[in-house]
């Protein structure tokens, strides 16, 4: 497996974590679809999207990928007016990733981070090493604590 810089991020913190690898499918790089090719609950892979706020500048949210951004939700736990998406185009300049391969571990600066509650419902989930095809498995409370991440409710929990 290839070495990504999150994954020697978490190792020099101590954090420990499993990986996991699928065949990419540039025709689909939903987290949806890679959760099909792991063979895991959709549910337990979180994909990470970038945003832009008004107010808070660059913001990083950790959702399922089963789900979509609400943006008001997001604005509210960011403290922000309005937030949007960055453009797939700006990806890469502002965090080292590219779409389908995005992670909330070692992006190029520090940007607040907010994570879904739901994640707590797992023992572990999937979020991406850095690269596309390459996960890494993580407890939600290291992923939380590594990222300094606040939690918000993005999708209720049933």
């Amino acid at each position: 497996m290839v070495k990504t810089n999150a994954m020697r991020l978490l190792e020099r913190a101590k954090i420990p974590y499993r990986t996991a690898e699928y065949e990419v499918d540039e025709t689909d790089l939903s987290g949806v679809h890679a959760a099909d090719l792991l063979g895991v609950d959709p549910g337990r892979v979180f994909k990470t999207l970038v945003a832009r706020g008004e107010k808070q500048g660059i913001l990083v949210f950790v959702i399922p990928a089963s789900e979509e951004l609400d943006l008001k939700k997001c604005a509210l736990a960011a403290k922000d007016k309005k937030i949007e998406l960055v453009s797939v185009r700006e990806l890469p300049a502002l965090t080292g990733y590219v779409r389908g391969g995005c992670s909330p571990i070692g992006m190029k600066k520090k940007y607040p981070v907010f994570i879904d509650a739901g994640c707590f419902r797992y023992e572990e989930i999937y979020v991406s090493a850095g690269q596309r095809g390459h996960q890494i498995v993580i407890t939600p409370k290291d992923l939380v604590d590594f990222t300094e991440a606040k939690t918000f409710e993005q999708v209720k929990n049933s």
